[in-house]
């Protein structure tokens, strides 16, 4: 299996970064979140 290579600018290189770390953040909230309602550990606020 042959590698590709692609150039972009280290401005786009951290702004994909951060992307990465909020979007892994956010499926561990979530996931945590659904792990909590499964063993009934939540409260209606409305």
């Amino acid at each position: 299996m042959e590698t590709e290579t692609v150039t972009i600018s280290k401005e786009e290189y951290e702004r994909l970064r951060k992307l990465e770390k909020l979007d892994f953040d956010l499926i561990r909230q979530f996931s945590s979140s659904l792990e909590d309602l499964k063993q009934g550990r939540f409260k209606r606020l409305a």
